[in-house]
């Protein structure tokens, strides 16, 4: 029995085509050095920062934005500003002005870190359309002087 013999057509890859051209190319070996160990070795350093980061512990301006905000989640608040939802298929195109909703996130800091929101404040609403029995619950991203909030009574 013969022994079975492959031939495999190389592709004309990246590594191949530098091969090619290293292999044509004028220039001596030594000039066209591409320090590999250098690279690897930055990529370790930027690895070793970001692993080393301090994540943890924010900062101060952080931390008063962050326990600024604290207080209003949970809270129940009116919208007060004309804004316009399009993302609720029960009711396309809802003018939630007036409408009472509840304060569910606070999501202008993410691990520590103050990242950049435009609208901060998650809220809640229920809604009430005709011909269902439960209301249709959805949320909305507002700024903070998009809603008030509403006395308990």
């Amino acid at each position: 029995m013969a022994p079975a013999t492959a031939t495999a057509v190389a592709s004309p890859s990246t590594s191949s085509r530098l091969l090619h051209r290293s292999l044509l190319s004028p220039t001596p070996t030594a000039a066209r050095c591409l320090r590999p160990p250098l690279c690897r070795g930055r990529l370790r350093t930027v690895r070793q920062v970001v692993a080393n980061g301090d994540v943890s512990s924010p900062s101060s301006d952080v931390a008063a934005e962050e326990s600024a905000a604290a207080p209003k989640i949970g809270k129940r608040v009116r919208v007060t500003a004309p804004v316009r939802v399009h993302h609720v298929s029960k009711a396309p195109d809802l003018d939630i002005c007036g409408m009472e909703g509840v304060v569910k996130q606070y999501v202008g800091i993410w691990k520590g870190k103050r990242i950049t929101a435009n609208l901060p404040f998650k809220l809640e609403f229920e809604l009430r359309v005709d011909g269902q029995d439960k209301p249709v619950r959805f949320f909305a991203h507002l700024r903070e002087d998009e809603f008030e909030l509403v006395e308990d009574e």
